[in-house]
């Protein structure tokens, strides 16, 4: 057998199910490669190594003893410092607030632990999971395993940089502007968005916008659609979701990569008419490449790929803004911690604090009407593509070394593609499609129909097929 990190998250779930090795074994093994690996990565803020071992062993027992266990009985990953589980700190990247040991798993961690799967600890992220890097005040930043000099991304880039380093073969992330499908791009793994309400154990309608959904980070869309069936294994009463057309399992839909669909190709972004970006928002060369390999690699697969004459609501960027950030007004914090929020913390909560309900519920309009202009223009397609991010990812501390606006404005212009399909509430995936000189990975964006995460599965397959 390879060594237990190099297998693929399919192979691996397969060979505990056999029998041919143990849960303690791979939880050992996994474990053994985080304190190895994450001195100089930084990727976990908190590992689990007694809890992680005690659930290996009664995992063991369980399937010695015959009974029936869970699609995932036995499989390591790792949760970000977000999501409550059990027993364990959960700082949501604040030092603004203390960090509270959880009494109770979170939806997310609980369906997960009951699907077998063990958590190895909690990974980095950004301040309350706001931006698309992993930089706080409480621990070192997560590093790209690509070139440590850079960022991995975010919100989910603690667990990208796992999964990219093989601490851990798989992770659940959350996406509520792009957090799973970001730091996917940014270190070369597969990252996908369901629909929304797709995912029980997400919170696809606890936030005002409806925006965040829970998602796979993953080396290929086959162990994607592994934790994607294990995630949606528990009944759905999101009424917001759409319903799968497809009627096997998400990784049968990996593994047939099946079908040929019209797809429509654009580098329009909803920022681009905000004032804000008079200058445009401009593709780096790696993006245009990288995009552009991606056309190459679905004509390839037999496509029918087409220009598509998309345009957007120029007020998207302030109603976006608005909406995301609405519950920093909300948010208590002891008045003597609150100067230890970072500043682009500080920045939002002041703005939203400003804001009129009549602000707040004029920009809800906006973006509901978004929804229904983009999916009635989407709809002349099957998928539609656009590039992943418009840049190479960033250096450590590009963000943060300038004041609070300044940093938004350079998340956006980093990727300006992603927040929108939150909005719409459409399942998207990242795939990569060109790797670079210097070993950096790039990636595009595929935006499905409402619920069918499926065929957006079967074509990421089927780029990687090509890639090959």
């Amino acid at each position: 057998m390879s060594e237990l990190h190099d297998l693929p998250a399919l192979a691996l779930r397969d060979a505990l199910a056999r029998g041919e090795v143990s849960a303690r074994e791979v939880t050992e093994h996994f474990l053994r490669r985080i304190d190895a690996l994450n001195p100089g990565l930084s990727s976990f803020v908190t590992v689990t190594h007694d809890d992680a071992l005690r659930a290996a062993d009664h995992a063991d027992r369980l399937l010695a003893s015959g009974v029936a266990v869970g699609p995932l009985h036995g499989m390591p990953l790792a949760h970000k410092d977000l999501t409550d589980v059990a027993g364990v700190r959960t700082t949501l990247g604040t030092a603004a607030l203390e960090p509270a040991v959880a009494q109770k798993d979170a939806p997310l961690a609980s369906v997960l632990r009951r699907s077998g799967a063990i958590s190895l600890g909690k990974t980095q992220v950004p301040e309350f999971g706001l931006s698309c890097y992993s930089e706080n005040s409480i621990a070192p930043p997560a590093r790209n395993p690509l070139d440590p000099r850079l960022s991995p991304a975010g919100s989910s880039g603690g667990s990208a940089t796992a999964v990219a380093a093989r601490m851990i073969p798989f992770a659940p992330g959350t996406d509520g502007g792009g957090s799973v499908r970001i730091p996917a791009a940014a270190t070369g793994l597969v990252g996908l968005k369901p629909n929304r309400g797709r995912v029980p154990s997400g919170s696809g309608q606890a936030d005002l916008g409806q925006f965040v959904v829970a998602g796979p980070l993953a080396h290929s869309a086959a162990d994607a659609g592994l934790l994607l069936d294990a995630l949606v294994r528990e009944p759905n009463y999101r009424p917001t979701s759409a319903a799968s057309r497809y009627p096997g399992t998400y990784v049968d839909a990996a593994l047939r990569a099946e079908g040929r669909f019209r797809i429509g190709v654009s580098t329009v972004s909803p920022f681009s008419g905000a004032e804000e970006f008079a200058g445009g928002l401009d593709l780096d060369s790696a993006a245009v490449d990288s995009f552009h390999a991606g056309i190459r690699l679905l004509q390839g697969a037999g496509h029918d790929v087409v220009d598509a004459d998309l345009t957007y609501d120029s007020r998207y960027h302030e109603a976006f803004q608005l909406v995301w950030t609405a519950g920093l007004a909300t948010a208590a914090f002891p008045p003597e911690r609150e100067e230890r929020l970072m500043d682009i913390t500080r920045v939002l909560r002041r703005r939203a604090l400003g804001r009129s309900t009549a602000d707040l519920a004029g920009a809800v309009d906006v973006l509901r009407q978004f929804e229904y202009d983009t999916i009635r223009q989407y709809a002349r397609y099957d998928m539609i593509l656009t590039p992943a991010v418009a840049m190479t990812p960033r250096p450590i501390g590009w963000y943060t070394d300038a004041d609070g606006d300044t940093d938004y404005l350079r998340q956006c212009r980093y990727s300006p593609y992603t927040s929108m399909v939150n909005v719409c509430g459409l399942p998207a995936v990242t795939v990569p499609t060109l790797r670079l000189p210097d070993g950096l990975s790039m990636s595009v964006q595929l935006i499905g129909r409402p619920g069918e995460e499926a065929q957006l599965l079967a074509v990421s397959a089927q780029i990687e097929a090509l890639r090959q």
